[in-house]
């Protein structure tokens, strides 16, 4: 398998150096590597249209923040960080099974919108993705512990590349529950933590949250709803929930992800298994052992 982290760095100081005519269109090239992830949009999509819904940086505004962020993302060695941190997680993952089916990756570092209050203040910085096979895209703002985690940040999307890869988990839209988002999440954080400490937790999720057995009943009590509409709310929170015209179900950012971090941990414990094992594990045989450990409701369902 082939690593392919992009460099966006030589990429986004050409938006910046050029016209404001002529932006857009770079940020499109700079996208263009991952096109691929939305194979089953016909006709595609619009990649500056995915920069901007990815929290990617304002290249209609002032670029003076952005030059200074990059800066700060350079001098971090972020691009090359990054890489490294793929190839050990992509190590561990191996290690657990020889048939372990990791896909060629296309990286896509790019620098968020620090005037977007939600990203900088509610989602600290932060904004990944790695759901479709292939694919990673990181989206931050290079923030003293943005800097310190990218490491953790990387290998927590590998985690949900290889789970929703052949021979892991397969992802259906209109079926796939809550459970598994919030299972997914949890093993990719509990895999960050194995390789990186607690840096490897997702830091949007304070620590109150992590441990408030409220916000895991309340979570628990959603894990049988399916589609993905639902995620919003149940997974991220009231706040991001209220961003994109969901309907708030009364939970902090980053719940499901705690949520998800004690019913993984709770599993591994019982079974004496770790994150990378587990990482095609189908989330009904994880609550199944872990939510009787925790004392929460073993039918997970209405």
């Amino acid at each position: 398998m082939t690593i392919s982290v992009i460099d966006s760095a030589t990429s986004m100081r050409r938006v910046l150096a050029a016209g404001p005519s002529d932006r857009a269109a770079l940020i499109r090239e700079m996208w263009s590597p991952l096109a691929g992830m939305y194979h089953f949009i016909p006709g595609g999509v619009d990649m500056a249209t995915v920069h901007r819904q990815n929290f990617g940086f304002d290249w209609e505004a002032s670029v003076e923040p952005i030059q200074e962020g990059l800066e700060r993302l350079i001098k971090a060695d972020a691009w090359n960080r990054i890489a490294c941190a793929l190839e050990s997680g992509t190590v561990a993952l191996r290690s657990t099974t020889s048939d372990i089916e990791v896909p060629d990756l296309q990286v896509l570092l790019v620098l968020g919108d620090p005037s977007n209050i939600h990203f900088v203040d509610e989602i600290q910085g932060l904004s990944a993705f790695g759901g479709i096979s292939g694919y990673i895209t990181i989206t931050v703002w290079p923030t003293p512990q943005v800097l310190e985690r990218l490491e953790a940040i990387a290998v927590h999307e590998l985690h949900h590349n290889v789970r929703y890869s052949p021979g892991g988990v397969v992802w259906d839209p209109a079926t796939v529950t809550v459970g598994e988002q919030v299972i997914s999440e949890g093993l990719a954080d509990v895999f960050a933590a194995d390789l990186f400490g607690e840096s490897g937790f997702t830091h949007f999720v304070s620590a109150s949250t992590r441990n408030d057995d409220n916000v895991l009943a309340k979570v628990a009590s959603g894990l049988h709803l399916t589609g993905m509409q639902n995620f919003t709310a149940w997974v991220h929170g009231d706040a991001s929930a209220r961003l994109l015209g969901a309907e708030p179900v009364g939970l902090p950012t980053g719940a499901g992800y705690a949520a998800g971090i004690r019913l993984v941990r709770a599993y591994l414990k019982a079974t004496g298994s770790t994150a990378a094992q587990s990482f095609a594990t189908p989330a009904d045989e994880i609550l199944r052992i872990a939510a009787p450990v925790l004392d929460l409701p073993t039918r997970l369902e209405d």
